[in-house]
């Protein structure tokens, strides 16, 4: 069996295709934007990062909801945070398969913030799949301060000690691959990108310079082929793996 994964963080449905604004205010803001983007590429399971819920202020729809419905897929919507108190805020999944169970794991944020960075609280989403042998799928967006990226590394490998079976983990990380807090992740998951001759850049979308979007795989799984497409409907390029089950 074949599946096709793809990561993409959306920035909660800004349009970047001609580039940074001069003007934030100008942004085009429409999800329906990257769900296009989706569609192109036909993946069978869609983590997504910068994902915004209704809230009391109806400033943003039910992004998770129109993309799977956009796609006609499954979808389930894991907020970290609520912005104010009022606008949910996180990851979503968007699949072909029906979904068994899903649920958020909260990442701690760290005690003491002592760094120069911006803080965010964090959460993995966690779902099972109803696919032939099983399957969960992890969805997660790391923090920017080295304390919050420790916490998160420290949380997944926790839900990995809890699960069993085959797991693909997918998100924006804020780390290239050499950083040292990541290094924990390598050793346990196989990177996807490790079958390319060199890393795709994955940010800025419209001058691509870092890898920071990942897909990782157990070792049910094996990957048949990895890329990044040029798309510029976000800020940061889609991700794609063609993986073997």
């Amino acid at each position: 069996m074949e599946l096709k994964v793809m990561t993409y963080n959306i920035c909660s449905g800004r349009d970047f295709t001609n580039g940074l604004p001069a003007d934030p205010a100008s942004f085009t803001m429409d999800v329906r934007i990257a769900g296009r983007v989706m569609q192109k590429y036909g993946a069978d399971i869609i983590g997504v990062n910068e994902v915004r819920g209704h809230g009391a202020d109806r400033s943003f729809t039910e992004q998770a909801q129109t993309l799977g419905e956009q796609l006609g897929y499954r979808y389930f919507f894991g907020p970290a945070i609520s912005f104010d108190g009022v606008n949910p805020y996180g990851n979503a999944l968007l699949t072909r398969f029906p979904i068994l169970r899903a649920e958020v794991v909260p990442i701690p944020d760290p005690a003491v913030r002592d760094e120069d960075a911006y803080y965010e609280t964090r959460a993995i989403l966690r779902a099972e799949l109803d696919v032939p042998g099983g399957l969960t799928v992890l969805v997660s967006h790391f923090g920017l301060a080295n304390g919050e990226k420790r916490n998160a590394v420290a949380t997944l490998l926790s839900v990995l000690d809890e699960t069993k079976g085959p797991v693909i983990f997918m998100g924006d990380l804020n780390m290239q691959p050499g950083d040292p807090i990541l290094q924990p992740v390598f050793a346990r998951l196989h990177d996807t990108a490790s079958i390319l001759p060199a890393p795709p850049m994955t940010f800025a979308s419209y001058k691509p310079e870092i890898k920071i979007d990942y897909i990782f795989t157990s070792s049910h799984l094996r990957t048949l082929d990895a890329c990044s497409p040029d798309e510029t409907a976000s800020d940061h390029k889609p991700y794609l793996a063609r993986l073997e089950f």
